[in-house]
């Protein structure tokens, strides 16, 4: 009899490079790994290949923050070859962890963990095979076999005992390529080397709308850094009426990126799994919002920074989330850049963190795995009043792109406007887009741009935009939903237009985005069963259960998670 447990890795990046460690680490000669890559390499990914990134894009971690591999960043840094290190102004002498590094080089880095972990895996006698250009176009699940199939390139077919979906990034397209000036994703970054001489609008102000202004600000001007290490930008003389405007429902920028005591988002004085347990339990099976704000937020700020402390102690989560947003919404978004990069340039300097920024970090990642567990209206409260706050402080801008953002608005070039929450956007069939929204002084704005590029980042994906149709059309996966406490809440919801269904049982659920998954990542059909043989960290899809993307660190808890089921009577699974 066939003894051996053939596992595919649906994807060879970040999360698959994650995922092949554990599998690595695990030391078994009874499994056999195959990896299927769309691309012609290992995990950079989409976020730190050409598909996510050119030579001026930055990470927006340090070396200290990313979560351990094979060999640590400042160790491989002195192997990387002189002219590449030339090519990325990186001095090895003066390197140090708490350095960011430009996203391509460090997608070699990534690759270069993979081949380590491969050399890893022949020595130990484990088998594996990478297969590369190799797109996953449908998987097929035959219970009564107890095997799932994967399709490549809609032909081949492979069999497997266990798949973990690994396939990170997608980005859908719906204008792009039919209408002329229409991006739906500023990716791959190279199609915005454009010389323009127009206004374009920028739909976000996040790390994605980072990404879209420094490729274009380098094609339509040059930066210079003065002696007292100021920077300023011009623009070229056949770009003279060129300007960026990024669009915001709540008219702010995210924070800067400040020093992190703890830099791999755990603290030891977070809820355990078995007192989440325990309070889910005496609590009709739901996690409270509340107490997690209390004990994973509150309580470790009391110990590190009492005196902020002593301002939040009685505030509930909205009440803080309202006194935060306060100061942002009432000073102008470029002002208060310039204050966070003086704090945070501070912070970094004296290595000290701003503590409830950091601790906001804690909270989302904290929040991210049992968020499937909390009811509706924890869930909407969740998306209506914390998400906003976490989305702004902990995007973290690098410094040196905050820079280019202080220079870009002083030279007139870049600018901000808040949209509201009504606004929307009309691809226009003579080129580009129209935005429609209310302006702060109530008057309805309709602003045509030539150039549009959307940058609100990843998002989470419908159930119905489910890549692998044969898992729709088997029941294979179910559509994500939270259950409602009160009918009351249930009914309001309803009144608001919230996506809220009623089951046979008479009970009401909220539909979020993606698919059902359990606590140890595995797909949840139709009839609510869990299925051993497919489990899936790909973010798009989980974004109902698993709200913040965190990427390394993501990739790092769900494969430690994953692991565990996996490989259930491995010493090293359970040690992890």
């Amino acid at each position: 009899m066939e003894t051996t447990k053939h596992i595919a890795i649906l994807g060879g990046g970040p999360g698959g490079l994650f995922m092949f460690k554990r599998l690595v680490d695990a030391g078994r000669t009874d499994i056999a790994i195959t990896v299927f890559e769309k691309r012609n390499r290992l995990g950079a990914g989409m976020p730190y290949s050409a598909d996510g990134a050119n030579d001026e894009h930055i990470t927006n971690v340090s070396g200290n923050e990313i979560p351990l591999l094979v060999s640590p960043l400042s160790a491989w840094i002195k192997t990387v070859p002189k002219d590449t290190l030339n090519k990325f102004h990186i001095d090895p002498a003066r390197f140090n962890e708490y350095k960011v590094l430009p996203r391509l080089l460090f997608g070699q880095y990534l690759t270069a963990q993979f081949d380590m972990l491969q050399k890893q895996a022949g020595e130990r006698g484990i088998p594996f095979k990478i297969h590369y250009s190799s797109n996953v176009t449908d998987i097929i699940d035959y219970p009564g076999q107890e095997r799932v199939f994967v399709e490549i390139n809609g032909a081949e077919k492979f069999a497997f005992d266990r798949v973990i979906i690994c396939t990170g990034h997608n980005w859908p397209v719906k204008h792009e390529g039919t209408v002329p000036g229409y991006f739906d994703s500023p990716y791959p970054p190279a199609k915005l080397a454009l010389k323009l001489n127009h206004q374009v609008a920028i739909k976000g102000s996040s790390l994605t709308a980072v990404d879209a202004i420094r490729t274009l600000s380098r094609y339509n001007g040059t930066f210079s850094k003065h002696e007292n290490g100021t920077l300023s930008y011009r623009l070229l003389p056949e770009s003279p009426n060129f300007k960026m405007i990024m669009h915001t429902r709540n008219g702010m920028l995210p924070a800067v990126r400040f020093h992190l005591d703890d830099s791999h988002l755990s603290n030891d004085s977070l809820l355990t799994p078995d007192e989440l347990a325990a309070h889910r339990a005496a609590n009709n099976g739901f996690l409270s919002l509340d107490f997690v704000f209390e004990n994973d937020f509150k309580a470790p700020i009391k110990e590190k920074d009492p005196v902020f402390y002593e301002k939040i102690k009685h505030l509930r989560m909205e009440e803080f989330v309202a006194a935060m947003m306060d100061l942002r919404e009432r000073l102008d978004p470029f002002q208060l850049l310039r204050a966070e990069y003086a704090e945070a340039a501070k912070s970094i300097r004296r290595r000290e963190s701003v503590y409830w920024k950091e601790m906001l970090g804690v909270l989302s990642f904290a929040l991210n795995y049992p968020a499937k567990h909390l009811s509706a209206e924890d869930m909407l409260r969740l998306q209506h009043s914390l998400t906003p706050l976490i989305s702004i402080v902990i995007a973290y801008i690098p410094q040196s792109s905050s820079e280019e953002l202080i220079a870009l608005h002083h030279a007139g070039v870049l600018d901000l406007v808040a949209v509201g929450d009504d606004s929307r956007v009309e691809a226009e069939s003579r080129g580009g887009a129209t935005y429609r929204y209310t302006d702060e002084e109530g008057r309805a704005q309709a602003k045509y741009f030539k150039t549009y590029v959307d940058c609100v980042g990843q998002p989470h994906l419908d159930f119905d935009e489910f890549q692998f149709k044969s898992m729709l059309s088997k029941k294979t996966v179910s559509p994500a939903r939270l259950k409602f406490r009160s009918t009351d809440e249930a009914l309001k919801a309803v009144a608001a237009s919230k996506d809220v269904l009623r089951d046979q049982h008479g009970d009401y659920y909220l539909r979020v985005s993606g698919i059902t998954i359990n606590d140890n990542f595995q797909v949840i059909d139709d009839y609510g069963a869990f299925n051993n043989r497919i489990y899936i960290m790909a973010v798009p899809y989980i974004g109902g259960y698993n709200p913040d993307y965190s990427g390394l660190d993501f990739s790092e808890a769900a494969s430690a998670t994953i692991i565990k089921t996996l490989l259930p009577n491995d010493e090293h699974a359970i040690l992890s």
